[in-house]
């Protein structure tokens, strides 16, 4: 087995698992046995949908910028900002005049994220 299947370029948009999350929100997804990769992209002022999951989330906001909404506290987030949302909070995002690209971390795997699909759960 090539090492070269576990490698991904960020910028390389005809890789990973893809998935509509909502207007103006898309994302690729790369999933491991104990962690799960997904590289969101936003629109400016796209709204994501407010939801939770029981899966721990970390997010690292890679450009542009937005707003975090989590357990119903708005938080301005900038390039370079990463944060932790642990399992069953509620949160969402906004993205900012200029949109923005977050890379989220879930542990473990969201299993309605290894399939191509739409939505922030399973549909």
């Amino acid at each position: 087995m090539s090492q070269k299947e576990f490698f991904h370029n960020i910028d390389d948009l005809d890789t990973g698992i893809k998935r509509v999350l909502g207007d103006g929100i898309s994302t690729r997804i790369f999933c491991g046995q104990e962690a799960m990769l997904s590289v969101v992209t936003i629109e400016a002022n796209a709204k994501g949908k407010i939801h939770s999951h029981p899966q721990e989330q970390w997010g690292y906001l890679i450009e542009g910028s937005g707003i975090r909404i989590q357990d119903g506290e708005e938080i301005i987030i900038n390039k370079g900002d990463f944060w932790q949302t642990p399992g069953g909070v509620d949160h969402g995002i906004i993205g900012g005049p200029n949109g923005a690209k977050v890379l989220d971390v879930f542990s473990p795997p969201r299993d309605e994220y290894k399939v191509e699909g739409s939505g922030f759960g399973s549909n």
